[in-house]
């Protein structure tokens, strides 16, 4: 949920014309995260949970190529481009440890 609200307050500052581009896409990827992980547990099935946190993780990578593009495009500052990309690389650790635990 952090990682999402990171999002936001990143995306914030992104030029308007990337409003429905860019921006657009950095947020539904975060969003989708964690939606992806409480429908999944939700489902009160191991293989429905495994399965939406593979979808999760999806996401996921999905979001760090679109922080990488926004880096990229100098609409994120060195320091948020690190600490996003690094919030983003321990959950995914997180989440594949709770994949094969499951």
């Amino acid at each position: 949920m952090s990682l999402v609200t990171d999002i936001y307050a990143a995306s914030n500052s992104f030029p308007s014309q990337e409003m429905y581009g860019l921006t657009n896409q950095l947020r539904r990827s975060a969003v989708s995260i964690p939606s992806n992980i409480a429908e999944g547990y939700g489902r009160n099935s191991t293989g429905d949970y495994k399965r939406f946190l593979q979808i999760a993780v999806g996401s996921l990578f999905e979001l760090q190529t679109q922080v990488e593009i926004a880096f990229n495009l100098n609409y994120l500052a060195q320091n948020h481009f690190n600490t996003i990309l690094g919030n983003t690389k321990e959950l995914d650790r997180m989440l594949l440890s709770l994949i094969k635990k499951i």
